[in-house]
């Protein structure tokens, strides 16, 4: 039953979390997972200069955000160096492919059962790409003279085999955290990795203040503050779409028309954070291939062109992020198929007739809110260049991706937690 109390809600709603024996152990069951994630991420691989590591992800923002993501594991080298990224890949690739391959859309419409099959198939696809990524990196560490010594063929085929099964492991310890612990675990083994980054960047804004630039941190903490701000409304942010339903009944005899009315909760950012590890990914392509000629001048200028402080690379960046927001929250829209859903359930917008003048409205409406989710997204994406600019602070760089990810984590997870309370009678953290 619920307790009346005087402490704060968050406070007692935590309290009551760990009183409650089923959700102390889920809590405790995740909290471990992520203690064995840690472990794993220090368990280093063989042939690599760790300190001419560190430094080339530390000039490399796609790497360097990646290794953000891991916690250190691939500044470390270790067994987990590729994370889980080749999952998410693969995730991504199987979204896009749904929709288009008339065998994958009738699976994902048999239930849970074809939701399964689905899960298998993003499994096994898995595989190749997490081979593909480890031996991509190993190239791509090869070219930048990071290895100590040159590697073998054996040797190479074992450390990609090892990092395969890392990123195995990981998704296995994902799985476990979904099934028995409390959140997403993929989002969850990526959060603890952001978290786990987080004593390092304060490090360095700590160096940064005893440098001569306490101004600069100052405003640094500021912008974070309001940008973090800014993150938790536009990730919680929907536009309502009331919705009535009109059903029949029989009693006595006759017949009775009885009406509901609900909504649809259409989210601003419906996209996530797609758009911004495409984009990412698109941008970070010519200067990783142009570092594999370090010694052609068109190469070289292309690598210097492509780099994060340029105002090219941040302006195409920032174009990227909003076409990929469009593209893929409509490839989205289209796979969740409203109209025809709520014709189905006997639905009705109220003073929009069904059918195509459903789908054209909300079409109209996930559009306009498309736009201010995605200029969001592309503003978030170069966060970091015009922090920079404003403070004149380099050393401290904010993570404002990483950022909108422990974010929505955090919420996500929180939420989970409020909906385990409210079932037991308990308040929440939520109002």
């Amino acid at each position: 039953m619920q307790r009346k109390t005087t402490r704060p809600r968050l406070i007692q709603a935590m309290m009551d979390v760990l009183t409650l024996p089923d959700l102390r152990r889920k809590i405790l069951f995740t909290l471990g997972i992520l203690v064995v994630f840690r472990f794993m991420a220090h368990v280093p691989l063989p042939g690599v200069d760790i300190v001419a590591l560190k430094s080339f992800f530390e000039q490399n923002i796609l790497f360097g955000m990646l290794d953000l993501f891991s916690g250190g594991a691939m500044t470390s080298f270790s067994v987990v160096a590729i994370g889980i990224y080749p999952y998410i890949t693969a995730s991504i690739i199987m979204q896009l492919l749904v929709p288009v391959i008339p065998r994958l859309q009738a699976l994902s419409q048999e239930g849970e059962l074809g939701q399964q099959k689905i899960n298998r198939i993003t499994h096994f696809m898995t595989i190749p790409l997490a081979a593909l990524q480890g031996y991509a990196m190993i190239a791509l560490l090869r070219s930048q003279g990071v290895t100590i010594e040159p590697l073998g063929s054996l040797t190479i085929a074992s450390i990609i085999i090892t990092m395969v099964a890392g990123t195995i492991f990981l998704v296995w310890l994902g799985e476990l955290i979904t099934e028995r612990g409390i959140g997403n675990g993929i989002s969850i083994i990526i959060f603890g990795g952001i978290v786990a980054g987080i004593p390092e960047i304060v490090g360095r804004g700590i160096v940064s203040a005893g440098q001569g630039q306490p101004g600069g941190l100052i405003a640094y903490i500021i912008l974070a503050l309001a940008m973090l701000a800014l993150i938790v409304i536009f990730v919680e942010a929907h536009r309502r779409i009331p919705v009535q339903y009109a059903r029949s009944t029989f009693r006595g005899g006759r017949m009775y028309r009885q009406s509901g009315s609900t909504y649809i909760p259409l989210r601003v950012n419906t996209a996530g954070m797609i758009p911004l590890i495409f984009a990412i990914a698109l941008m970070q392509l010519p200067a990783t291939i142009a570092s594999f000629f370090p010694n052609s001048q068109f190469w070289n200028t292309i690598y210097n062109l492509f780099q994060a402080n340029t105002a090219l690379y941040n302006g195409l960046y920032f174009a990227l992020v909003i076409g990929f927001a469009f593209f893929y929250t409509m490839v989205i829209f289209e796979q969740m198929n409203l109209p025809q859903t709520l014709q189905q359930q006997s639905g009705f917008i109220p003073g929009v007739r069904p059918g195509k003048a459903t789908a054209d409205y909300l079409n109209k409406v996930i559009k306009r809110l498309t736009f201010g989710g995605a200029l969001f997204l592309a503003v978030v994406a170069i966060m970091p260049f015009i922090a920079q600019r404003i403070t004149g602070v380099t050393a401290l760089v904010i993570q404002s991706t990483a950022m909108l990810i422990a974010v929505g984590v955090a919420l996500d997870t929180m939420k989970q937690l409020e909906a385990q309370l409210t079932m037991r009678r308990y308040e929440g953290f939520l109002k």
